[in-house]
Parts: structure tokens; sequence; C-alpha cells
């Protein structure tokens, strides 16, 4: 069986606005299949946020970025994407971040992948892993995600949980009338005491070891060498 081989890589958006832009251009290829053409996410206004932190996965040849997501920490500069998202449905989403950012929260958001590597797990869970793996590094404790129905489950095994007090109990219809998003939060992205043993285990190891290369297999049983680089220079 063939293998796949990956290269996942962490970095501040201001450091790689190459890689930003084919980022970019990915994620708006999988929103045009889906029929989403307005997303907050999907702008560009954060290459040029300094507390904006990325997260790649790409070939091995690194020429075509084919899944990501981003890390933004809360500033005075920019709002959160969820702040934008969710202010014309419950304007209370900007107390609770005001509230949280005193500690450090911020927000994992933007998280796609490409039809060409569906099935490998590498969307959800992988980049979900990654995501709170780097935020110990950007000093957060808290970390909010606007949740697709696809994803609720994984991101609550990560230590997601919903937050009830937005919305109809956490639940929005965005980014359009026949799509649910759902509100979530991690509350101690540190210890992790919300998340499942497999995925708080997976998620220590990146942190311990954030320049690795590892053998993985997929949902199916794929083979996959994904080479590791998780340490984000210049913060």
């Amino acid at each position: 069986m063939n293998e796949f081989k990956f290269n996942i890589k962490a970095f501040k958006a201001v450091d790689d606005i190459d890689t930003c832009y084919k980022y970019v251009e990915g994620h708006v290829n999988v929103l045009k299949s889906f029929g989403i053409t307005m997303i907050t996410s999907a702008n560009t206004e954060w290459f040029n946020d300094p507390k904006t932190y990325v997260i790649t996965i790409q070939t091995e040849d690194q020429d075509i970025v084919c899944g990501g997501a981003r890390v933004q920490v809360v500033s005075d500069t920019y709002q959160l994407p969820i702040e934008k998202a969710l202010t014309k449905f419950d304007p209370k989403i900007h107390d609770l971040v005001n509230k949280l950012a005193t500690n450090g929260t911020g927000e994992l958001c933007g998280l796609w992948n490409s039809r060409e590597v569906a099935g490998l797990g590498l969307g959800a869970r992988y980049l979900g892993w990654i995501g709170i793996a780097i935020s110990t590094q950007l000093n957060l404790n808290t970390l909010f995600a606007l949740c697709a129905p696809a994803t609720v489950k994984s991101c609550i095994k990560m230590g997601f949980l919903i937050e009830t007090s937005l919305g109809n109990n956490g639940t929005f219809y965005y980014p359009k009338e026949d799509l649910i998003a759902t509100a979530a939060l991690v509350n101690d992205v540190v210890e992790l005491s919300t998340a499942g043993t497999e995925e708080r285990n997976r998620i220590f190891d990146l942190r311990k070891n954030p320049i690795q290369i590892k053998h993985e297999i997929g949902p199916r049983g794929q083979n996959m060498e994904i080479d590791y680089s998780l340490i984000i220079p210049n913060l």
C-alpha cells in the first residue's frame, strides 16, 4: 500500500504571506463546493495580524496546501471570527470574549481540508489536536471554536464544551439558514481536563515533541508519514 507523506507546520501569519494565500485559496475552493460564498474565516485581513497563527498541511514537496487551520489570539485590533460571525445573532459573545481575554483567549478557526485528502482523518482530528497543542506556546488558557455539525463530536472529545449561554443552547444558523454552527470553548487549554484520554495524550505528545516525524494510520488503514514542525518562530 502506498504511503502518503505530508508536512504539517505552524507559523505566524505575517511571516509567510505566500503560504497564507495558498491556504485561503484552498479554503475558498472548499467553501464554494458547499455553496458557501460569504464567511468570516475566508477573508484576508488576518494576513496583517501579528497575533494570528496558521497551521498548514502540505504535500511532501510543500507545493500544495491541502488543509489548514488558524489560531487567532484576541487583540484590540482584530475581532475573533466567532465574534464577527455571531454578533448579529447574540452580542453576548463580545462580553464573553472580553471576560476571558484577561487570562489569554483565542479561537481555533478556518479549519478545512481538500477533497484530495478527505478520508485520511487529517481535517478535524489532526488540525484540532495541533490547534490546541500550540495554544500553550501562545499563552492561552481558553480557546473558542465555531463547529460545523460534522465536527461537534470530535471537538467535544478534544475538550471543547458547548457554550450554552450563547444563541439557542450554543447553536446558530450560520453561515447560511440551512446550516447549523455550534459555539464551543475549551476552558482549560493547559490541563485539558474535559478531553478524552486518547485525544489528551495526542495533544500532550505534540506539545512535548513539536518537531517529529511520525507514521500514522488513517481511519481506513491508510499509511501516512507526517513531518511535524510545530515550534512557532518569532514569538
